[in-house]
């Protein structure tokens, strides 16, 4: 203590205070101390994440050079700009800070850029999956209901580089606890896609996201969270209060969309796909929460009556779908609904399951699958791709198969369309909470440069979209060359 103070106490002009915790001083003191804390922990933290992560093969890695500040040039390329359904020549691509910011006429771009020659390949804008389940698509559904989540969130790691090594450099999480990857991901801990995340999906008691075994019931009001709802892969809830207290939460915790069950699943064993799920007051307090944030509810559904409630409450896609009959899909097309839609035919790809019950769901829902694809588009409801592999262990690698199974019903470029310009207009119904803020899914000024450059000819076909290994030359997200093979 000073002199000075010494003097003032003593004389009885100041009070002795014995502790000066508060004081502002000594506020000033703990400040510094905890940011220099704060920044130690980080770097620390950070050097020690990545060399975890690298010993399971998931930290980044540079694969060119690549000069800060300095404009990367396409060249010698033919291109799907994501929205018109031709191939484009004559023209390169410049990207600037991670944002394509012209496409000037070939040979023309500026002398000081890093060119990348494409061979005269296909450059397309970076795919889109509507419809990913991050922490839940490569592990079994008994791992994913009873095993340590750091476990499953090290797969999903390990997953989410994959995922961009096939060329999917976007994906919408419809659900599980996917926050911490996409944190990850975004501050370059681990490589992987731009992840629009649902968090928990919100479910109404022996619905869809509800898990539980029987023997759980009936529950209490001081019984704890189950296993799902703990590790934000689900969360239950009850009447119009709970529903809104669940839609907050994920919200608070950085959801871009909200994600309810509305009708019956496959892998629940205890919700038949006929079953209409959450009242119409239910629906309506989480499409409230979502727009007061900005943004909009995605629903599971596949009936008409589920997705004809979802659609009277205010939701803005319907995931699957394939149930619906003609007046249920010009109803989508009136509303102006997205119809998030995916190719499932009970083949080879579909996501294995064994129980009689979830088979016998799955075969019902692939015989509406050609009807449902075929009707939508003659009545022109707006439709995007998504894969909805789930809980299915090596599933992952047919993202890009089943992509190319749409051409089934469509055009190549019609498909493709789909799961770039077509997917990044249903991803800007996020708004303010579109975590990366700006144009995804197309090769226009003033989009994020999200760049694949393949071998293979998107008017023909897209059967090279299931071999991205030997296919996928070059890998760009966001300005920055993840793979190059030209």
């Amino acid at each position: 203590m000073c002199l000075t103070c010494c003097q003032s106490i003593e004389s009885g002009v100041e009070t002795i205070d014995p502790c000066l915790c508060g004081s502002p001083k000594t506020m000033a003191a703990f400040a510094r101390l905890e940011a220099d804390l704060n920044r130690r922990s980080f770097l620390g933290g950070s050097a020690a994440v990545l060399g975890m992560f690298a010993g399971f093969g998931l930290a980044p890695r540079e694969l060119r050079a690549q000069t800060p500040g300095r404009p990367k040039l396409l060249t010698n390329l033919r291109f799907f700009d994501g929205t018109t359904l031709s191939m484009q020549t004559g023209r390169d691509i410049l990207v600037e800070g991670g944002i394509i910011t012209a496409l000037p006429a070939a040979g023309t771009g500026p002398e000081d850029a890093d060119v990348i020659d494409c061979g005269g390949r296909a450059v397309t804008p970076g795919l889109i999956d509507c419809h990913w389940h991050a922490t839940l698509v490569s592990v079994s559904q008994i791992v994913a209901l009873t095993q340590d989540i750091a476990f499953v969130h090290l797969v999903a790691g390990q997953e989410a580089g994959a995922t961009l090594m096939r060329g999917f450099t976007t994906v919408r999480d419809t659900g599980g606890p996917a926050f911490g990857l996409k944190m990850a991901i975004d501050r370059g801990v681990v490589t992987g896609p731009r992840i629009f995340p649902s968090g928990a999906m919100i479910s109404q008691t022996s619905g869809h996201g509800d898990f539980r075994l029987l023997n759980s019931l009936p529950r209490m009001p001081g019984d704890p969270a189950d296993y799902t709802e703990r590790t934000g892969v689900a969360a239950i809830a009850d009447g119009p209060d709970d529903v809104l207290r669940r839609t907050r939460e994920q919200l608070m915790r950085g959801a871009s969309q909200i994600k309810i069950m509305a009708g019956g699943g496959v892998s629940s064993l205890y919700d038949p796909l006929d079953t209409a799920q959450f009242l119409l007051e239910e629906m309506d307090v989480a499409v409230r929460a979502a727009a007061d944030w900005g943004t909009y509810v995605c629903a599971h559904v596949y009936t008409p009556e589920g997705i004809q409630r979802s659609l009277r409450a205010g939701v803005k896609s319907i995931e699957h779908g394939q149930l619906a009959d003609t007046e249920t899909i010009r109803m989508m097309r009136e509303e102006g609904a997205w119809w998030s839609i995916q190719p499932f035919l009970a083949d080879e790809d579909a996501n294995p399951r064994t129980d009689p019950i979830q088979r016998a769901k799955q075969l019902e829902v692939a015989e509406g699958t050609v009807r449902a694809f075929e009707e939508g588009r003659a009545e022109g409801v707006n439709m995007a791709f998504g894969t909805d592999i789930l809980m299915n262990p090596g599933g992952s690698a047919s993202q890009g198969r089943q992509l190319s199974k749409l051409t089934r019903f469509m055009s190549p470029l019609e498909a493709l369309k789909m799961a770039t310009g077509d997917a990044g207009e249903l991803l800007a119904l996020s708004g303010p909470r579109d975590p990366y803020l700006g144009r995804l899914g197309v090769i226009a000024e003033g989009a994020h440069a999200d760049l694949l450059a393949w071998d293979g000819d998107p008017e023909t076909d897209l059967d090279f979209l299931g071999d991205p290994a030997s296919n996928l030359r070059l890998v760009m997200k966001g300005g920055r060359v993840f793979k190059e093979q030209l």
